[in-house]
């Protein structure tokens, strides 16, 4: 093998952060999987475990993916595109999962409705302000609720499993749910606030 062969770069698709996104995209059926062992719906204590520490691997690289990139500056279109997809496919999974399985039910399931509408209406508003080439920064408040759903869907797919260990679990984990979709709301509106001014001026 030439000098030349063995010095090629690895090519930007295949670089770490990105590798780190697939796999995080991978995760997703498996969770899913989780609850359909027997080949229905069923959501064995052991299950749910299993499903918990998978997200939590999720939520791991999701933070790492984004840093490794800055860090290393291997940020990449493919990247861009996929980091946002495999974040939605994760929550919108799992809080479908936790709804069928009857873990959240009556009320609380409009809390799960909030902040799915509000991720697909942010997303095509963002896709088209990309085109724009307007980008509406993240602000804090959006990050916290973001660290508060992924605590809520943790304690929720503990669910009935974590209800043994320390009670009230997926009750903690439906209120923070409820407080997700009330800052939900509240982000979802600044931000169409800040976007929709670009979409009227055209």
């Amino acid at each position: 093998m030439s000098r030349e062969t063995e010095s090629m770069p690895t090519p930007i698709a295949y670089s770490l952060p990105n590798l780190l996104t697939y796999f995080r995209i991978l995760i997703v059926p498996l969770i899913v999987l989780c609850f359909f062992i027997e080949g229905r719906l069923h959501s064995s204590d052991f299950a749910r475990w299993v499903a918990l520490v998978l997200f939590i691997t999720a939520s791991i690289t999701d933070f790492f993916d984004g840093y490794l990139a800055r860090v290393w500056k291997q940020t990449s279109n493919i990247g861009r595109m996929l980091d946002p997809i495999a974040d939605k496919l994760l929550v919108a999974s799992i809080l479908l999962l936790v709804a069928a399985d009857g873990t959240i039910a009556g009320w609380s399931i409009w809390a799960a409705i909030i902040i799915l509408c509000r991720e697909i209406l942010v997303s095509g508003l963002r896709e088209y302000l990309a085109a724009l080439k307007v980008s509406v920064p993240v602000t804090r408040i959006a990050k916290w609720k973001t660290t508060i759903q992924m605590v809520a869907i943790a304690f929720l797919l503990a669910g009935p499993a974590g209800d043994k260990i320390v009670p009230y679990i997926t009750e903690a984990g439906i209120l923070l749910l409820w407080i997700a979709a009330a800052i939900t709301l509240y982000t979802g509106y600044d931000y169409f606030r800040a976007g929709l001014k670009h979409v009227v001026n055209e």
